[in-house]
């Protein structure tokens, strides 16, 4: 008889800091990702409030940008600092950070074209490294506010840093995702939430750890209705869709059928429930978030805090997690609690 765990979970001993992060900072116990799909789309409703169209995790279907752009847009159109912070070799020159992601860029648009063949899309492996990434077409301009995790560390401690930021973990090790040991995806969570905490800039702080998808977890709870997206699942620009049809004229392939559009996903329902835990000096101590939330209520927090428009339709009609603080009493956090040691320790094997 074959041997396996059809169903399990991990204990506080396995994951001792997330649990005593959850016990003291805000629980949010119905924060869904913004659709039932992947990385990549997940990470667009996170900084556009749309898909765009993408269902999958392909670098192929990456030729795009929404109409409306992304936050980091809106927050560069009225002079808000923002950043998004991963994972590079130490030492990294920006320029040569900047080369690496041109010749990703490159890659991308000839697999773009290669796509057409159904042997060579099946092979194509998920390809990101950082969150802005997902709408490569912004990365000429994003690439000033891309910076390494050692620079995320000397900001917080200095208190510098930006309006807004995102901290991503090296994916291919620290994500926690199946089949990696999520212990190391903790000991890098802890390490930046524990960072942060004991910055200078800790007493005006809020950060949001989640999950930008439930990575193929159980979950027994539906996942609720969603306002639809703008754009259709499977949709591409039709300058890509008209690239598709030459190459597949090219290999003596049929054209594919109906357009650019595919338009059958219309992103009407939220994905599972991630984990998500609001941590800040006004968090409301021992308390849980029971409201509907998504990755496009980060946008909403923003857009709220800084008296933004919205990005799209998703993004107007999502909740702001503002019940996990309490903004007319004494932070309850103002000192940093605190919090158990990670199971492993970040960046010691």
């Amino acid at each position: 008889m074959p041997t396996g765990v059809g169903m399990g979970y991990w204990s506080e001993r396995d994951l001792p800091f997330y649990y005593g992060l959850a016990r003291t900072f805000p629980l949010a116990d119905h924060w869904s990702s913004s659709c039932l799909g992947p990385t990549f789309p997940n990470r667009r409703f996170l900084i556009a409030g749309t898909a765009h169209g993408l269902i999958d995790d392909s670098p192929c279907n990456l030729l795009d940008y929404p109409p409306s752009g992304t936050i980091f847009d809106l927050l560069g159109r009225y002079g808000i600092s923002w950043a998004n912070y991963h994972p590079v070799p130490a030492g990294t020159p920006r320029l040569q950070h900047y080369a690496r992601h041109r010749r990703r860029m490159a890659r991308r648009r000839l697999l773009s074209l290669a796509g057409a063949i159904p042997a060579v899309a099946e092979n194509v492996q998920k390809d990101l490294q950082f969150t802005a990434d997902v709408f490569p077409l912004g990365i000429g301009r994003y690439m000033a506010h891309v910076h390494g995790i050692d620079r995320f560390f000397a900001d917080a401690a200095s208190g510098t840093l930006p309006a807004f930021s995102i901290v991503d973990p090296d994916f291919s090790d620290y994500s926690g995702e199946n089949p990696q040991d999520i212990r190391r995806g903790e000991s890098f969570a802890a390490e930046v939430i524990t960072r942060v905490m004991h910055g200078r800039g800790w007493p005006r702080t809020l950060l949001i750890w989640v999950y930008d998808e439930h990575g193929g977890y159980y979950d027994h709870v539906p996942p609720p209705a969603a306002p639809p997206d703008d754009v259709g699942g499977g949709s591409l620009p039709a300058r890509t869709a008209r690239l598709r049809s030459l190459v597949r004229r090219l290999a003596g392939q049929p054209a594919a059928g109906g357009g650019s559009t595919g338009g059958t996903r219309s992103y009407d329902r939220y994905g599972s429930r991630v984990p998500a835990v609001i941590v800040s000096p006004f968090a409301r101590p021992d308390h849980v978030c029971t409201e509907v939330f998504d990755h496009t209520s980060v946008l909403k927090l923003v857009e709220r805090k800084r008296n933004l428009p919205p990005l799209t339709a998703r993004d107007a009609a999502a909740a702001s997690p503002l019940s996990a603080l309490d903004l007319t009493s004494p932070p309850a956090f103002l000192s940093p609690p605190a919090l158990p040691r990670p199971a492993l320790r970040w960046g010691t094997w």
